[in-house]
């Protein structure tokens, strides 16, 4: 199955564009909200409107540059963590299956003492029976 193209209108900083892509026309319009949203940002600091066209675009470029960069260390530390995570529940499984398997060794344990136990007092009543004749 073949994905179609999508041609999607935007307004990027006050001119209309069509944007193709394979994505969705909601995704491409939030992608040109955020660049929105940034050009905005910029556009409140001191100096911004000043700056030749090619600097507040490199400006731009920049401060997504930096957003992507941010965004990335960011997955890295979640993944790390994640990692982490996934670690420490495959000790606590094992760690799990370990005290279960004592368990039950503990309960045969267990089981074979009390018949033992129930043995020695089944003889010690004989021995007291035959003592007795």
């Amino acid at each position: 199955m073949a994905v179609s193209k999508t041609d999607t209108k935007v307004i990027i900083d006050g001119k209309v564009y069509t944007l193709s892509g394979y994505e969705s026309e909601e995704y491409i319009q939030k992608i040109a909200s955020y660049l929105n949203g940034k050009i905005e940002e910029l556009k409140k600091e001191e100096g911004y409107s000043h700056l030749s066209r090619d600097l507040q675009t490199l400006l731009l470029e920049i401060n997504l540059s930096d957003d992507y960069f941010k965004a990335q260390k960011k997955l890295e530390a979640l993944n790390e963590d994640l990692e982490s995570r996934e670690k420490d529940l495959y000790d606590i499984k094992h760690e799990l299956v370990t005290t279960q398997m004592r368990l039950e060794s503990t309960e045969k344990s267990l089981k074979k003492a009390e018949q033992e136990n129930q043995e020695n007092a089944k003889k010690i009543i004989r021995l007291e029976a035959s003592s007795k004749k």
